[in-house]
């Protein structure tokens, strides 16, 4: 069953990346990542995204000097640490991750197409039951 849902995100990204790739960035599947995360917290530093995402600080800091070069992020020294970067989408950046935020909605009508609200519902339910339980056994 978990090769299903790797199965589905799998072809989902890829989806995704055709998409980016046809636009004028050619973003990984992380640098999405770290521009979500921007996006629903402009103003988060560095170190808030290595602690939301456990990831690697050098990889992470590659990734957002990246962004930052590519012109998707902008950075703005701390008022109360000047040695922390307050980080959030360039309007390039903006106008990006909404692009990729509507063709992530038609991805997602497309995919659970024929679906009702209530299969929609309990495949919701039944996800987030998996997650809870893997998230249990982590503990």
């Amino acid at each position: 069953m978990l090769e299903r849902v790797h199965a589905i995100m799998h072809l989902y990204r890829s989806a995704q990346q055709r998409s980016l790739r046809a636009g004028p960035h050619d973003l990984a599947h992380m640098e999405i990542k770290v521009l979500g995360f921007f996006a629903r917290r402009p103003g988060a530093t560095q170190s808030d995204l290595a602690a939301h995402s456990g990831r690697d600080k050098a990889q992470l800091a590659r990734l957002v000097r990246g962004l930052r070069d590519r012109g998707l992020l902008d950075a703005v020294a701390d008022e109360a640490d000047k040695r922390s970067t307050r980080l959030s989408l360039s309007e390039e950046g903006k106008a990006m991750f909404a692009a990729l935020h509507v063709h992530d909605g038609a991805l997602a009508e497309a995919a659970l197409a024929g679906l009702t609200e209530a299969e929609r519902s309990t495949l919701l339910d039944l996800l987030a039951r998996v997650h809870a339980n893997l998230e249990a056994g982590q503990d």
